[in-house]
């Protein structure tokens, strides 16, 4: 398999101010394995955009901890205390997104569009520093797209050209960021020879490296 690397390998992806997008829901779905190697790199002032802050000791959260993370993009961090912490106290840059226009500004990243209007956050704090449009007598914000420097997410099973297909829950955000950054990096539960091309949920043209668990 030509996209599969050790995970040695993954700390010659990254660097510090980088930009990374973590698949995952309360942790369901997110890639704990690379997840770890970046922790042991000590890449610092990394932006993390993802779904959540994780949980204490689980997915982001172990980034968080180390003090690795500079800024998050989260729709919600009330799992883990301790990013509410480090937010209060300065020391963590958070913009909380409703989940619904986060994984549209992402879409609309991976799809090349210059952004999209939505309601929601008019007359909240969501509003602040962006541009109100008015369209046919109703008002909406603009939201711009988003885009990182690389892509983590957690496959069930990665065949051998890189097509991934993810099992129930853990599909969540992971085949939108999959198309949302400039590469990706994917943590194979299952290694297997082909998948029915009816069940490919990101087709491997998006995906650049692959590790397989447990190995």
């Amino acid at each position: 398999m030509k996209k599969k690397i050790d995970k040695s390998k993954i700390s010659e992806l990254l660097f510090d101010g980088m930009s990374i997008m973590v698949g995952g829901f309360m942790c369901i779905g997110t890639p704990e394995e690379i997840i770890d190697e970046i922790v042991k790199s000590d890449v610092k002032d990394i932006t993390i955009i993802c779904n959540d802050a994780g949980l204490p000791g689980q997915g982001v959260g172990k980034l968080i901890s180390n003090g690795q993370v500079k800024k998050l993009i989260a729709s919600h961090i009330g799992l883990n205390p301790e990013a509410g912490t480090l937010m209060s106290e300065g020391k963590l840059e958070v913009t909380l997104t409703p989940q619904g226009t986060l994984i549209e500004q992402i879409r609309a990243g991976g799809s090349g569009l210059g952004g999209f209007l939505t309601s929601t956050g008019l007359g909240t704090l969501v509003e602040d520093g962006k541009k109100i449009i008015t369209l046919n007598e109703s008002n909406y914000l603009l939201e711009l797209p988003i885009r990182a420097d690389l892509a983590i997410v957690y496959g069930t099973e990665v065949d051998h050209y890189g097509n991934v297909l993810y099992t129930k829950t853990t599909r969540n955000f992971n085949p939108v960021i999959a198309t949302a950054t400039d590469k990706v990096l994917v943590q194979a539960r299952h290694i297997v020879k082909e998948i029915n091309p009816d069940y490919i949920m990101t087709p491997h043209i998006f995906v650049d490296y692959v590790i397989e668990e447990g190995k």
